[in-house]
């Protein structure tokens, strides 16, 4: 058989999150529909697979997915045209290509990176109601910053853990890259890079650092609550951040398993449409 990858944007808000299930829709699902569609191949054959588990109502620029077929394309133009026309408008195919069979969407991945937006002002933009979460609190984006630093390192995240769905137990060591607070006017976007996340992770860190850029608490909380390693210690001060600010930019694969195997076509950015030119007529 044949693999390939799938990079994906979509606007989570009318979604049930990645995660297949039957109802209400999930993003998964609705990708697998296009995909049964345009491939006339059964779910079970396509087995499709996505990096991240995002929930509901989050946002993805870098989602990636990937399905397998028995059968190779000559090139991928058609079925990426075909998938965004079967696909609503709040999910877009953003890119196809082959995929080598070392590489998994999910198991390839060496990091990922979430940003949240917080829109910090008294009145919030309806423009980005659905992208933004509205702090009508005054933030201190500097201890913000301070605080975001503690995070940073290998630690063990069992404190800012949910208890998560699925029964395996997930390991709570992860290791974030970079924690980084950025002003853009109103809006103040945390962005975050770690090897893995753990259920709502990302929401719970965002959520403390909310608290403490209202000055709530002082950044010094962090380390304490990380070596509690409990969830019910963050409970006290602060709750989760809503979904709507979350958005997974990208992730970072393993680059020996992003190497395109022999004998496929080239990777497929969706294709511009031109206009013929017509003939000048002769009466002019």
């Amino acid at each position: 058989g044949y693999k390939w990858r799938l990079l994906l944007a979509y606007d989570g808000t009318h979604y049930a999150g990645w995660q297949y299930q039957q109802s209400p829709p999930t993003v998964q699902c609705t990708v697998e529909k296009a995909l049964t569609q345009a491939t006339k191949l059964q779910r079970k054959d396509l087995c499709l697979v996505g990096s991240s588990r995002t929930d509901a109502g989050v946002h993805a620029w870098g989602q990636v997915a990937h399905f397998f077929t028995p059968f190779n394309y000559d090139n991928l133009e058609e079925l990426h045209a075909a998938l965004n026309g079967l696909l609503p408008s709040d999910i877009r195919v953003r890119e196809i290509s082959p995929a080598s069979a070392e590489f998994h969407a999910r198991f390839s991945a060496k990091s990922k990176i979430y940003h949240y937006k917080i829109y910090n002002d008294t009145i919030m933009d309806p423009f980005q109601r659905h992208f933004a979460y509205h702090s009508v609190y005054k933030l201190n984006s500097t201890v913000m910053r301070e605080a975001a630093k503690y995070f940073v390192g290998k630690h063990d995240f069992s404190a800012f853990a949910n208890a998560s769905h699925n029964d395996r137990v997930p390991d709570p060591m992860k290791h974030i890259f970079q924690f980084d607070v950025k002003e853009m006017g109103a809006l103040l976007q945390l962005e975050v890079e770690g090897s893995g996340f753990l259920y709502r992770q990302v929401r719970n860190m965002v959520a403390l650092l909310l608290q403490i850029g209202r000055e709530a608490i002082p950044p010094e909380i962090v380390p304490h609550i990380l070596a509690s390693r409990d969830r019910k210690e963050l409970a006290k001060y602060s709750l989760s951040a809503p979904p709507h600010g979350l958005c997974l930019v990208s992730i970072n694969y393993n680059e020996s398993h992003l190497l395109p195997p022999p004998g496929c076509p080239s990777n497929s950015f969706g294709r511009h449409h031109t206009i013929r030119k017509c003939k000048v007529p002769f009466f002019l």
